[in-house]
């Protein structure tokens, strides 16, 4: 009995620790994705910068299809559909739907808030 009471008491002082570098990984795998979605919604603002055309309230409106086929954006988004979407909880962007997909979506404009608009 002694020895599993000794076992079971080095298994639980070990248990803290194996959690706080298991709470320390998923909060910095948590920090890294943070980080992602935030460059790839900057890259998406200027890719939409650079494609669109300003409208008469002085935002920038490109259609899915162009932003889809853009060499650029599609070397440097890992997720242009979670780009997106991010970018459009934010109020950086609208679009008309919750989610765009290639083909179905491509006449669908994507407007730029005009606070994001550079030129």
């Amino acid at each position: 009995k002694g020895s599993n009471l000794q076992s079971s008491t080095s298994s639980s002082s070990c248990c803290p620790a194996s959690r706080a570098r298991s709470s320390a990984r998923a909060g910095m795998a948590a920090a890294e994705a943070h980080e992602s979605v935030e460059r790839g919604i900057e890259l998406l603002v200027e890719g939409l910068n650079r494609l669109g055309a300003k409208d008469a309230d002085g935002a920038k409106t490109v259609t899915f299809g162009a932003v889809f086929k853009d060499e650029i954006l599609e070397q440097q988004l890992e997720t242009l559909v979670g780009s997106l979407k991010a970018a459009k909880k934010r109020g950086i962007l609208d679009f008309k739907g919750q989610m765009l997909l290639q083909g179905a979506h491509d006449s669908v404009v994507i407007t730029l808030a005009k606070d994001k608009v550079t030129d």
